[in-house]
């Protein structure tokens, strides 16, 4: 399994930006389908965005426009840029791993990062 630490996070005005980043190793990152979670107080864990290996991206219906998932292979990174929040956008984010025929629930988590949008 590849390890997951997430970070970025932290506590920003609605409207504002940040870039979360999620970095791996322990396994060759490139082989590996990458997505953002997030999980608000007394909700359900929401898909954000993923990535494929070759650079495709998928985006939830809340976030399209606003946010943008990138990877940088040689640096064993994964990128969420957050643009444009909304109060609603706070929740902790979880970065996950996992291979191609896998569920996310077989990949591997990171811990979380928190955002926090402020009014």
């Amino acid at each position: 399994q590849v390890q997951l630490v997430e970070s970025g996070g932290g506590l920003v005005q609605a409207g504002g930006s940040l870039r979360l980043s999620c970095a791996a190793s322990g396994r060759t990152f490139g082989d590996y389908i990458m997505a953002w979670f997030r999980q608000a107080p007394g909700k359900e864990r929401e898909f954000v965005a993923r990535i494929t290996r070759g650079g495709g991206t998928a985006y939830g219906d809340s976030v399209k426009g606003r946010f943008t998932i990138s990877r940088d292979n040689a640096k064993n990174t994964l990128y969420l840029q957050v643009n444009s929040l909304k109060l609603e956008d706070t929740a902790v984010y979880y970065c996950a791993a996992t291979q191609s025929g896998r569920s996310w629930s077989d990949g591997s988590w990171g811990q979380g990062t928190q955002v926090t949008v402020s009014s």
